[in-house]
């Protein structure tokens, strides 16, 4: 990735500045390769922009930057996230087909739908990688079931003490704690969460209504 003495690094474009995002810049960046991550928060950039300074460009994305990025990656990443919605397809087929050979995308929002339109499958750990228009397409659901110890470790530290405050304290916990509150989904039979019943077209109530 950061290629060697009189060699250009390799070219990483992330679509998406959220946490996926973020956190892919600083893994190829680590790596030295040559990153670029794509975004529509303004704030977010500047964010991102001070704290790793000029090992990272941001760009604003719309379909012309998007497309032009993408052009000369040897890697991109798709780290695109509407909460509780699909993910909206930002890379489209006509998009890939003008990326170089042997490039590859990694698709991290498939598991809400993903934001390549030519991904149109979910791969496993097992057989993880397809090839379409000359691209490598990694589109693994459950991306951190490659280290199943360390994910479920992590995921367990953060998700414990609200799995004890709901054992101690019930629907009550929920009325006590907002952070609790954004988790429920469905509760007297409504969905609560406004991006899963839009993406559902199903009845929305919200919560504070139901409790």
């Amino acid at each position: 990735m950061g290629g060697v003495p009189g060699t250009a690094p390799a070219k990483v474009v992330i679509i998406g500045g959220g946490i996926v995002g973020a956190n892919a810049a600083k893994m190829a960046i680590g790596l030295r390769a040559s990153v670029t991550l794509l975004d529509v928060n303004l704030d977010r950039m500047r964010y991102l922009n001070d704290v790793y300074a000029e090992s990272l460009t941001t760009i604003y994305s719309n379909s012309y930057t998007i497309r032009e990025n993408i052009k000369k990656a040897d890697v991109v990443i798709g780290a695109v996230l509407i909460p509780g919605e699909k993910a909206p397809k930002l890379v489209t087929e006509d998009m890939v087909q003008q990326m170089k050979p042997g490039s590859v995308i990694l698709d991290v929002a498939i598991d809400q739908g993903g934001c390549i339109e030519t991904i149109d499958r979910v791969t496993t750990h097992e057989n993880p990688t397809f090839v379409k228009y000359g691209v490598v397409h990694y589109s693994v659901a459950n991306m951190p079931g490659a280290v199943p110890r360390t994910s479920t470790m992590a995921l367990t530290n953060a998700t414990l003490p609200y799995a004890l405050k709901l054992a101690n304290k019930g629907m009550d916990a929920v009325k006590e704690n907002k952070a609790l509150a954004k988790g429920v989904n469905t509760f007297k039979g409504y969905l609560t969460y406004e991006g899963v019943s839009t993406s559902l077209n199903l009845a929305y109530k919200q919560l504070e209504e139901l409790l």
